[in-house]
């Protein structure tokens, strides 16, 4: 599991999982060790307990968490339409929820979609413990740009390749994409240095990260073999400040038409996926568990 700082695109935290069959669910009470007063996680469905609702509200810090239709609530009042927004018509209510004992009293947003999601869904309801000053509208755009951590796993694994395709010990995998992830915080780094002298819109829109990479890669392998060490290590000294201040006085020379995005056809209809029940997925950790438990035996 991954924690992404919207703003800056970076990656805060990761909360990494050896058994490839465990759900995200079993290491919620290390990612709530992280909650801070005043914090705002936002997070799909799957985050939709009681208890993570709960303990991010005792710990004074906000949500907006995506309802789970396993999720049992009361409703305090009937859904009142507040108004349109690009992807459907909103509403909101009151509901309260109860756990141990307590309860809790949130917002429930309703967003009634013009077009269904991937999933044929026409609905998306959204659970805020945010007070009244923020609008139903923001709060449906917090989520929204939820998506962005999304965009953060296709960079990850199309650029700097940071699955490994083959069967490989657990410890590795996650190695290697937890330096996947190291290189993708210097990437988005890069954009934002990009986005605060030629416009945020501008890159968000038009950079490509595909060509922005492979741009990198090229240079940086000629740089290592022209330049000697003994050059570079003066960076060593610089303080996060002066590296950006550098960063900030670089990006005016970059010709950003070479690294665009390229103009995109119709969609092709997406091929069904067909999965083969006989050979179900397998979890490597817990091959090797089992392994070492015969070892044992024997």
């Amino acid at each position: 599991m991954v924690v992404l700082e919207p703003l800056s695109k970076l990656v805060t935290d990761i909360f990494l999982l050896e058994d490839g069959h465990a759900q995200e669910r079993s290491e919620f009470d290390s990612v709530l060790k992280k909650v801070e007063a005043k914090d705002l996680w936002c997070g799909d469905r799957n985050f939709c307990t009681l208890k993570f609702l709960f303990t991010i509200q005792e710990k004074e810090a906000f949500f907006v968490i995506r309802q789970h239709k396993g999720m049992g609530f009361k409703e305090l009042e009937e859904l009142k339409k507040i108004g349109l927004t690009e992807t459907g018509e909103l509403f909101e209510q009151k509901v309260e929820i109860n756990y141990e004992g307590k309860t809790l009293t949130l917002r429930r947003i309703v967003l009634k979609l013009f077009t269904p999601t991937r999933d044929k869904e026409w609905e998306i309801g959204i659970f805020s413990n945010l007070p009244e000053s923020i609008s139903a509208a923001k709060i449906a755009e917090i989520y929204r740009n939820r998506w962005t951590l999304e965009s953060l796993f296709q960079t990850v694994t199309k650029n700097f390749n940071g699955e490994i395709q083959t069967l490989a010990y657990p410890k590795a995998a996650l190695f290697s994409f937890s330096m996947a992830l190291v290189a993708y915080n210097i990437l988005a780094t890069l954009r934002g240095a990009l986005g605060g002298v030629h416009g945020v819109e501008k890159i968000e829109a038009g950079l490509s990260n595909f060509y922005l990479v492979d741009e990198i890669q090229g240079t940086y392998r000629g740089m290592m073999i022209a330049i000697p060490t003994s050059e570079w290590e003066i960076f060593q000294s610089f303080s996060t400040d002066k590296i950006a201040q550098l960063l900030q006085k670089l990006s005016p020379g970059v010709h950003l038409k070479k690294f665009l995005k390229a103009t995109r056809g119709a969609k092709k209809p997406k091929v069904p996926v067909i999965y083969d029940r006989k050979k179900g997925h397998i979890s490597t950790n817990r091959l090797l568990e089992e392994y070492n438990q015969q070892k044992k035996r024997s």
